[in-house]
């Protein structure tokens, strides 16, 4: 890091020719992108009209910036707020981009404001749903093979690396034919552009155009429902299912409206919606014991307990399902517990 950090500050002030100015981490994810924050001594950066600005730090050994430029002019260019890129050095990794602040969704949503800052969230998707890339070749397709290795995440790294199962052959049964399920599902939903992590430690609550939209670079064509389960089945923060299953089919609603999908059954929508979360709490799940295993980041296993719980829930609630659902009780009975006591919210 101290050398990239050292890089960065060449760039600025040899390439970029800003000076005088501060220089602090901003933020890190769950790849290995860093984004630091500057700010000008001088209260402004002139020649950007502003008082701070975002470095991005995407070693080009282990990223590529090209995506994430390609859908910030994208999304951009729809009228979403999203960060500027201002600057770009894709060889060594760098980008300028403008500030949205610090405030993230998670750090502000409480009962009394979620209504106000879900409404902006859920008309930012729509936009994103409604007037974002949909046609084929513009980006990459959410399609069977992509969906199948998401969730072998979940088998590799939660179940056998984290877990330390030997999962017999009739598991390994119960795993396949779930997947497989899922993945039909999934398939069968009307395809949008999905921004694959919207939730609430990627959106920031902005005083102008509220939402601001982080980390959209893995977008896809796929699933309907893929965004709107990762908002309203987050697994950083939980709300109840009831006012989920509200949320869910007033934006149904808004999709039919605006003819992103047909007038339907509002079981059939939330059964998509469910096995979609399903499929995404899967992952989550591998991907959060894969952090801790892989690249020493153990704070992610945190959020499994929460995450899996949706998991164990609709589960519990389709036929279907329900193989999956006891396999998963039979191996966490903790959780099937807890969740058991939170099934009437």
């Amino acid at each position: 890091m101290p050398q990239r950090l050292a890089q960065i500050n060449d760039w600025l002030q040899n390439q970029l020719q800003l000076s005088n100015y501060d220089i602090a981490p901003a933020s890190s994810d769950a790849s290995f992108r860093r984004y630091f924050r500057i700010t000008a001594k001088d209260k402004t950066f002139v020649d950007y009209q502003t008082e701070s600005l975002i470095v991005m730090d995407a070693p080009p050994f282990q990223e590529d910036t090209g995506p994430y430029i390609r859908m910030a002019r994208l999304l951009a260019g729809v009228g979403l707020n999203v960060p500027l890129v201002l600057e770009e050095n894709p060889e060594q990794g760098f980008l300028l981009l403008s500030d949205l602040g610090s405030t993230q969704y998670l750090s502000v949503l409480n009962a009394n404001n979620v209504e106000q800052l879900y409404n902006d969230a859920l008309a930012a998707l729509l936009t994103l749903q409604a007037q974002g890339p949909r046609g084929q070749g513009v980006l990459p397709a959410y399609d069977r093979a992509l969906l199948q290795r998401e969730l072998e995440i979940f088998r590799e790294w939660y179940l056998q690396k984290h877990l330390g199962l030997r999962l017999s052959q009739q598991q390994e049964g119960i795993i396949d034919n779930a997947f497989a399920l899922l993945i039909d599902v999934a398939l069968e939903q009307p395809v949008v552009c999905v921004h694959r992590d919207y939730h609430s430690r990627n959106l920031m609550q902005t005083d102008k155009d509220n939402p601001g939209i982080l980390d959209f670079q893995d977008a896809v064509i796929g699933p309907v429902t893929y965004d709107l389960v990762s908002l309203l089945k987050d697994c950083y923060i939980a709300w109840p299912r009831k006012q989920v299953e509200s949320w869910a089919l007033r934006h149904k609603a808004e999709l039919e409206h605006a003819g992103i999908i047909a007038v339907m059954d509002n079981n059939q929508f939330l059964r998509w919606f469910d096995f979609m979360g399903t499929q995404r709490h899967l992952k989550a799940t591998g991907i959060f014991a894969r952090l801790d295993q892989r690249d020493g980041k153990p704070e992610y296993l945190n959020d499994i307990p929460r995450t899996l719980s949706y998991v164990i829930d609709v589960s519990g609630r389709y036929d279907e399902l329900q193989d999956l659902n006891q396999f998963l009780i039979s191996i966490m009975p903790s959780l099937a517990s807890q969740q058991a006591q939170q099934s009437d919210l």
